[in-house]
């Protein structure tokens, strides 16, 4: 279960890097000046990222919660 509970951690810190990615992407493209109609297609680009990243943690911290109740 130590694996499990290893691969969780790793898998969740993945999550985390992507959001992170996505938050650094977005807080540039606010900086850049964007017009409305430009902004919210480029936001749009992201979030399916965003959304993978999120499920990405979520599902690295079941994993670590299943290891942890089962070890």
């Amino acid at each position: 279960m130590e694996m499990l509970v290893w691969g969780g951690a790793a898998v969740s810190l993945a999550g985390l890097a992507g959001l992170v990615w996505c938050i650094l992407k977005v807080w540039r493209l606010r900086r850049a000046g964007l017009s409305d109609a430009d902004m919210r297609s480029a936001v749009q680009a992201v979030l399916p990222v965003n959304l993978g990243a999120l499920f990405l943690s979520v599902t690295g911290l079941m994993m670590v919660v299943v290891g942890i109740m089962l070890g």
